[in-house]
């Protein structure tokens, strides 16, 4: 192609976030983003949480990549993460083009991306994760690469270990692989969000600041100093992904919610077996915690299950059937005065006045806690994978666009 070409080519695609319910903490190789345990995640609902990115690149560009999130240039070239998948992605395109003559030389390019949230990032909603999966997925489709999601999860990967999970929608495991190279650790469909569409998660937001204790160094903290953390990985998580990759064939929502909230306590557990302990859990959280279960406990069945990742915010699975019972009695809770009590998920508690489980059989501290420390809800639901979409950031000129 010639270098007087002033074409902009633009791929734009929307990615999900995705909350492990079996919980991916530890890496055995640093470098390449490879974990000392297998995990497992439902994909939210981009109808509520997602994050929207256009990959363009033209001769027009000045030399080196651009990334701009959320209207904010980053410092690409100091990410080796970014450079790395960035890097996967040009090798691959480079293949195509060495085979076909006619291709534009795209791999050649300076490429310009850029990348909106419309959530909190860094604060424990995992914008890591739907990032690097829309930056895979949008670069991937400005090379026209023919590789399968299951394929690029190994490149999302090493921009961000929960990545992998986000290129696919449903109820996704991230295979840990034994492999040095890492090749054989990937993202795999374990169900499609078809075959139990009636998950549903209430995220309770406690704090949109960012958090305390990276996950990358809360982590290295963890693996050198935890004694619970060995057993964990090497015995409890394997048990775990499969019972959990039963219950979700099965449908069995009591089976998941258990092994969902006792995953997250000894995740968390391990951190504040960490020295210097690690606390990502605080006031309002643990409240989450002693709210579902006095819900479960007034209804005499499991219909609830709170997870926490590296964060304060508890998200709440729930089945649909069961909205009023669950999401109603945090809306008495928390009243309609809290932010987020809006979108497609809520049409369903629209008209609910009276708290689906009496206030008399929660705890009042807990109730009190709650009602001071939550800054707004997220409804959600299990959700489909990345989408290609004509939604760009980047103008037909490539100037940069917001939303």
């Amino acid at each position: 192609m010639a270098a007087a070409d002033s074409s902009v080519y633009r791929a734009t695609t929307t990615a999900p976030v995705n909350i492990a319910v079996i919980k991916y903490w530890g890496k055995r190789d640093a470098t390449l983003n490879l974990p000392t345990n297998s995990s497992l995640s439902v994909t939210l609902s981009q109808r509520s949480l997602r994050t929207l990115t256009t990959a363009s690149c033209s001769a027009i560009y000045p030399t080196a990549d651009e990334l701009i999130l959320n209207g904010k240039p980053q410092d690409i070239q100091s990410s080796k993460r970014t450079l790395a998948c960035l890097s996967s992605l040009r090798s691959l395109r480079q293949a195509l083009e060495s085979t076909d003559s006619s291709l534009p030389k795209l791999s050649t390019l300076p490429l310009r991306i850029v990348s909106e949230n419309n959530f909190p990032t860094a604060a424990g909603l995992a914008s890591s994760a739907a990032g690097f999966a829309a930056l895979v997925r949008a670069v991937a489709n400005l090379y026209q690469l023919p590789q399968s999601p299951r394929e690029l999860s190994r490149i999302a990967r090493q921009g961000s270990g929960s990545a992998c999970r986000s290129l696919m929608g449903g109820y996704v495991a991230w295979r840990a692989g034994e492999l040095e190279d890492g090749s054989d650790s990937l993202a795999e469909e374990v169900a499609p969000a078809s075959h139990w569409p009636e998950m549903r998660a209430i995220v309770l937001v406690v704090s949109a600041e960012k958090k305390d204790v990276p996950s990358t160094e809360g982590m290295q903290t963890t693996v050198a100093t935890s004694s619970l953390f060995a057993t964990r990985a090497t015995s409890v998580v394997p048990e775990r992904m499969a019972a959990i990759e039963t219950a979700i064939l099965n449908k069995d929502f009591p089976a998941f919610a258990e092994l969902t909230m006792r995953d997250s306590n000894g995740f968390h557990a391990t951190c504040l077996d960490s020295w210097p302990p690690i606390f990502y859990m605080n006031d309002v959280s643990r409240a989450a915690v002693r709210i579902v279960h006095d819900i479960n406990r007034a209804i005499g069945r499991t219909v609830c299950a709170y997870t926490f990742d590296a964060g304060p915010n508890a998200v709440i699975y729930y089945l649909e059937k069961d909205s009023e019972l669950v999401a109603g009695t945090v809306k008495a809770i928390l009243t309609t005065n809290t932010d987020g009590w809006n979108g497609p998920f809520y049409d369903i508690l629209k008209d609910v006045t009276a708290p689906g489980v009496s206030l008399d059989k929660i705890d009042s501290r807990a109730v009190e806690v709650l009602k001071e420390g939550v800054s707004r809800v997220i409804l959600t639901g299990v959700g489909e994978g990345p989408v290609s979409v004509e939604d760009h950031l980047v103008s037909a000129t490539g100037d940069v666009l917001s939303h």
